[in-house]
């Protein structure tokens, strides 16, 4: 396992959960997430993934996210770039356990 990937396995889960609400992308990146973890998707598709959610994850980036209203734009075009190019391979399967998380997570 990478360093990347370790990371973004240790922190993605508390940044989704902070920026549920805040950012239009949660859902993609939470089904981003499920697609890079998964061991069918090919390897240079999950290594853009786990790419783009390090950078999401990272505390500090080009736009710090606290700015209202500017925060998340880079994390959004950063994690765009990374939908389009794994768009095939996030499948159905990979987006309703992002939507199954995301009401478990809004219920609790």
């Amino acid at each position: 396992m990478s360093t990347t990937e370790a990371e973004v396995r240790q922190g993605f889960w508390q940044k989704a959960r902070q920026t549920l609400g805040k950012v239009p992308f949660t859902e993609d990146a939470v089904a981003a997430f499920y697609c890079a973890t998964d061991s069918a998707t090919p390897l240079p598709i999950r290594a853009t993934l786990f790419g783009a959610l390090a950078y999401f994850i990272m505390p500090f980036d080009v736009i710090p996210d606290i700015l209202l209203g500017l925060g998340y734009t880079d994390d959004a075009a950063i994690m765009i770039a990374a939908f389009t190019a794994a768009r095939v391979h996030i499948t159905e399967a990979h987006r309703a356990r992002a939507r199954d998380w995301l009401l478990k997570t809004q219920a609790s």
